[in-house]
């Protein structure tokens, strides 16, 4: 009976040693009753990982079990697991000197402080693909021990790229990637800025390049719909921040209107559209004013998962358990 105490003293212990050591931060708006088929009454949102400059473009990795993720300024990948927290996976990650922009010293300065990776996914063969703010390319990573890259894209005709910010695989094999100019440092006004334009383009899986928007102020976060229909494309404009939808047809999209009108919510919520996320049931996850919206097919905002500061991207894991976010200095999650 003693021993029984004891172990059970032992079990309360750890028990409480890990809620002290478990760390949240914001809440769950719930707009609709329909959020709570999305986001359980008792989810919590858990700081995972914190002190990074902007964490962005979180990807899962199942044969990792882990997630991977950008800290855009530091030009690093990082990868959080349950077993081993965080640790670096890629050091430079966005930025490795081979695409022309104003620079700050030597090579090794700049991989500590430069424009680096940005959003990630994975191709058909599960191989890692960056979107490389600083190379201004897509690359893929060739070898996962060596570290050693390979250019997806790096041109539109014969000009270097803005800063590739977000990319999504069709089914097809498709490609699909935005071309804001944040990664270049004056913007629009960069002296190294070679497009007239900040675009989104398709590559196909033939190779083929082509620029399928041209009329978007700054192109973000891109998602495509479940039925591969529809093509969503977020736009972090702060004069007029939306989330667009387009047809998809087969040389490129046509019927490009407003999905969701985010400028009443930017007036009272700091954050802007950025990364977006289709859940199996169609509905939209988009980080946004506020946290991270989620908006039924149908453009009907259930709810956000208001994340306290400024959130960048967000990405779930293979069984749609988890909403993984990165969010400024946070990587945090939330059990769906």
């Amino acid at each position: 009976m003693k021993i029984k105490f004891i172990l059970l003293l032992i079990v309360c212990f750890v028990a409480g040693l890990t809620a002290q050591q478990k760390r949240t931060i914001g809440s769950v708006e719930r707009l609709h009753a329909d959020m709570d088929l999305f986001v359980p009454q008792s989810a919590e949102i858990e700081i995972l990982a914190e002190g990074f400059e902007w964490s962005e473009g979180p990807v899962w990795v199942e044969p990792l079990n882990a997630v991977l993720f950008s800290d855009v300024p530091k030009n690093k990948i990082y990868k959080w697991d349950e077993k081993n927290g965080l640790t670096v996976f890629l050091d430079p990650s966005g930025y490795t000197g081979i695409a022309p922009r104003e620079k700050k010293g030597s090579l090794n300065a700049m991989n500590r402080d430069e424009s680096g990776s940005n959003g990630l996914t994975l191709d058909q063969n599960g191989q890692l693909v960056i979107c490389m703010h600083g190379d201004r390319r897509v690359a893929r990573l060739k070898d996962w021990e060596r570290k050693s890259f390979t250019t997806v894209i790096g041109k539109y005709q014969d000009k270097y790229f803005n800063s590739p910010n977000d990319l999504v695989y069709a089914k097809n094999g498709d490609l699909y990637f935005t071309d804001p100019p944040y990664g270049l440092k004056k913007g629009d006004d960069d002296p190294w800025k070679e497009l007239d334009f900040n675009g989104v383009f398709k590559l196909t899986s033939r190779g083929e390049l082509s620029l399928i928007i041209d009329d978007l102020t700054r192109p973000n976060g891109v998602a495509i719909s479940n039925d591969q229909k529809t093509l969503y494309v977020a736009i972090s404009d702060p004069k007029n921040p939306r989330i667009m939808a387009y047809n998809i047809v087969h040389d490129g999209v046509e019927n490009g209107r407003v999905f969701f009108d985010g400028n009443a919510l930017a007036k009272k919520n700091k954050g802007s559209f950025d990364g977006l996320k289709v859940h199996p049931s169609g509905a939209l996850f988009s980080t946004g004013p506020g946290g991270v919206l989620i908006i039924t097919p149908q453009g009907k905002h259930l709810g956000t998962i208001r994340t306290q500061e400024r959130s960048a991207n967000c990405a779930f894991d293979n069984q749609f358990q988890y909403l993984y976010m990165t969010s400024d200095m946070y990587l945090t999650r939330i059990k769906l």
